[in-house]
């Protein structure tokens, strides 16, 4: 059997970085190795989806704010909001950013604010469908829950409740996100429809909330950055249903006692 691939080369193989040659041997040597070939499929897999949800917004024209900015030079500044501001600014990210359900695109310098909704959808899309498996840790140990996940985002993390909302706590599972560790939070409510808490630690450590919401067919996402953690909300459900829900989740994350 023949050593195992490097991840790079194998990153290069799944990105189509190699020649028609190197391909060949890798997918040769692939062969040899099930669980790397398994691997690889799996980011192929992801990359199609990101793909067939996401290409044909890249081909549309910037919104006019943001090319306006772009042929400025110029850059935003952004600094913390209180709780009724970010509040407002959810309201206002609905506003500018869905027109025609487009995604609200962030400035260029937010790259953990710019691939949020990206890959939460991806992770709604993965684990929402799960029947038997769709968490790793259920709502019967919700302590232990928080406890794991925030041992292993380096983070308190907070389990919002959204009982007031005819949502209750399916569980939750340790996801990868592009800063290290992440947590999926999942929520059901009784007609069996599903809601998913992205949460992801943002590195940049902006000090500012920024709300955006973000829909691709049937999927709608709200998403914001606050101090050291990201957070997107996703969930098959018309903007103004999901609305109330990203405001619940945004005041009990902001220390509010839950409704």
């Amino acid at each position: 059997m023949s050593e195992r691939i490097d991840r790079d080369r194998l990153h290069a193989y799944a990105d189509g970085q190699l020649s028609d040659d190197e391909r060949a041997a890798i997918a040769a040597r692939l062969a040899e190795h099930p669980d790397q070939r398994a691997e690889v499929a799996d980011w192929l897999r992801q990359k199609a989806l990101l793909h067939d949800a996401y290409d044909p917004l890249l081909a549309e024209p910037l919104p006019p704010a943001l090319a306006a900015l772009a042929a400025s030079g110029g850059r935003p500044r952004l600094r913390p909001l209180r709780i009724a501001a970010a509040l407002g600014w959810i309201a206002v990210g609905v506003t500018l950013g869905s027109v025609g359900d487009r995604f609200w695109r962030p400035a260029p310098d937010s790259t953990e604010l710019a691939t949020l909704p990206h890959r939460a959808a991806v992770a709604h899309a993965v684990f929402v469908p799960e029947v038997r498996h769709p968490v790793e840790v259920g709502a019967d140990q919700e302590a232990h829950l928080v406890a794991w996940l925030s041992k292993r985002l380096g983070a308190r993390l907070r389990v919002p409740g959204l009982r007031a909302e005819g949502f209750h706590l399916v569980g939750g599972r340790l996801i990868p996100s592009d800063s290290g560790p992440g947590a999926l939070i999942m929520y059901e409510d009784s007609a069996g429809r599903r809601l998913t808490l992205y949460v992801c630690i943002d590195d940049a450590n902006s000090g500012a909330t920024a709300f955006r919401y973000a829909r691709q067919d049937t999927l709608s996402t709200f998403y914001w950055i606050d101090g050291h953690s990201a957070y997107a909300l996703s969930g098959e459900l018309p903007r103004e249903t999901l609305l109330p829900i990203a405001t619940t989740i945004y005041r009990q994350l902001a220390g509010e006692p839950h409704g």
